[in-house]
């Protein structure tokens, strides 16, 4: 039997080679990331539905010989789905009707065809609008460093089970900083690619112009070779980004020419980091320019948006998430009952903006966007935490409060990330750092718009110059 301690340090692009050199099988890598999800998750409560019997058959069969071939991964429970798998998006309407999904989306399609093997589906907070994961549906997911507190969100299942080593790729998506505040608060690589660099197929757009896909996992060369497998168009797509001179996945290790790095110093609304955050984002602004880069302070006032831009996101995102639900309204022929107060605030909202409205809102998101790249163009690259405050403890954004009571502390864990959704801008948060509590400290870069080849290139140095990859929480270094 392989080593599941041994097996779970490694990064997905080392359980691919291990399967190359004929070292494991598919199978073992399946069996091992079952063993660590059964012994594992009752504490950490990363997923909401394992699939071992479908990947174990799958795992013995004619996998595609892509470059993850038999390596396990999670994908989250929102947006994209798994054919003959339940979906739930963290409802408790869905959980208690058992939806199975008929097909796979495009993106899990390609995550089949790089070889990976889907063994479950991961925990998102209800319809994916919360910093946290804490759904009523199924309870919180719990971070892997520090079991009392939050995973952030709302990737944060597929974070957990990343971190807890369950499995080394938890798909991810962001509308809102949704990759990079789990991979911050969990000690992971977090890259939010430009916007439009992978389908929604067969779905049309989600929240409108925020929806951003890839994953978290442990290394750089992980995210850039995984990009690579996934990203691109599907004809009829209303929108691409810009293809890449060349191979991500060749931009790891690659030297970098010297930069122009804004170091932004306080949060959009003037308020100071708190000190462990502040204290990440300065060394790695040190580090930066010990790698030849030209590091300057900058303030953060450029991001913030004024009262229509900020409304203009709330609009599109309570829209999204009507729309969710009326869509789901249709498929089930009953209405959504049970939801969260946040989210029955914001579907009643949703339902009654007009169409006028809608398309008045993403002008005023394209403003907002517009005023942020004009603010920075000076700047090859804009450096922060990835978040303003340490992982906040489980139970302080409680699910049960209302949208006045939560949203403040929403605000400001995405007051880093969000802008970014926004502009559709390419950013990853990386994990450079540990506060005094001892939980993750992640640090944000952000390139211009197409520019993933920079941060894939820059993170790579850093990577190179602080490894992270011998941090593992407690979790993962728990035998079984």
């Amino acid at each position: 039997m392989v080593d599941d301690l041994e097996v779970a340090a490694g990064d997905a692009t080392a359980q691919a080679e291990l399967v190359r050199r004929g070292d494991v099988t598919p199978a073992e890598l399946v069996e091992a990331a079952a063993r660590r999800i059964e012994a594992l998750d009752p504490a950490v409560g990363a997923l909401v539905h394992t699939r071992f019997e479908q990947a174990l058959r799958e795992a013995h069969g004619e996998l595609p010989d892509g470059p993850f071939r038999g390596v396990p991964m999670v994908l989250k429970d929102a947006v994209q789905h798994s054919a003959g798998d339940p979906y739930q998006h963290g409802t408790r309407f869905l959980r208690d009707r058992t939806w199975v999904s008929p097909a796979d989306s495009e993106l899990t399609r390609r995550y089949r065809a790089a070889g990976f093997v889907i063994v479950g589906r991961s925990k998102v907070p209800e319809l994916t609008s919360a910093t946290t994961t804490e759904p009523l549906a199924h309870g919180p997911a719990r971070n892997p460093w520090n079991l009392d507190h939050s995973t952030g969100g709302s990737s944060g299942g597929s974070a957990a089970a990343v971190a807890a080593g369950m499995v080394p790729v938890g798909h991810a998506n962001d509308m809102g900083g949704s990759i990079r505040i789990p991979a911050s608060c969990c000690g992971l690589v977090g890259l939010k690619p430009t916007r439009d660099r992978m389908s929604l197929a067969p779905a049309g757009q989600y929240w409108g112009p925020l929806t951003h896909e890839h994953v978290v996992c442990h290394s750089v060369r992980d995210t850039a070779a995984i990009l690579d497998a996934t990203a691109g168009p599907v004809p009829g797509d209303l929108h691409t980004a810009p293809p890449p001179a060349r191979a991500w996945a060749a931009e790891v290790g690659a030297p970098v020419a010297p930069l122009r790095v804004g170091l932004l110093t306080g949060q959009p609304d003037g308020e100071p980091f708190h000190p462990d955050c502040a204290a990440a984002a300065q060394a790695a602004g040190r580090l930066l320019e010990e790698l030849g880069h030209a590091v300057e302070p900058v303030s953060a006032d450029g991001l913030a948006g004024d009262g229509a831009g900020r409304w203009a996101f709330h609009l599109v995102t309570a829209v999204g998430i009507a729309q969710a639900v009326a869509g789901w309204e249709r498929l089930l022929g009953e209405p959504v009952t049970d939801l969260e107060p946040m989210n029955a605030t914001l579907v009643e909202h949703g339902r009654a903006v007009s169409g006028i409205e809608l398309l008045a809102a993403i002008d005023d998101l394209a403003a907002w966007s517009r005023r942020i790249t004009a603010a920075y163009a000076g700047y090859d690259v804009l450096l922060s935490p990835t978040i303003p405050i340490p992982p906040i403890r489980l139970g302080v954004a409680d699910p049960t409060q209302p949208v006045q009571v939560q949203g403040p502390l929403h605000a400001q864990i995405a007051s880093l990330v969000l802008p970014y959704d926004v502009t559709g801008q390419p950013a990853i948060s990386l994990p450079l750092a540990t506060g005094a509590d001892g939980l993750p400290i992640g640090v944000q870069l952000a390139a211009r718009h197409g520019r993933e080849d920079v941060l894939i290139a820059l993170a790579s140095a850093l990577e190179q110059a602080a490894p992270w990859s011998a941090r593992r929480s407690p979790v993962a270094t728990s035998a079984l």
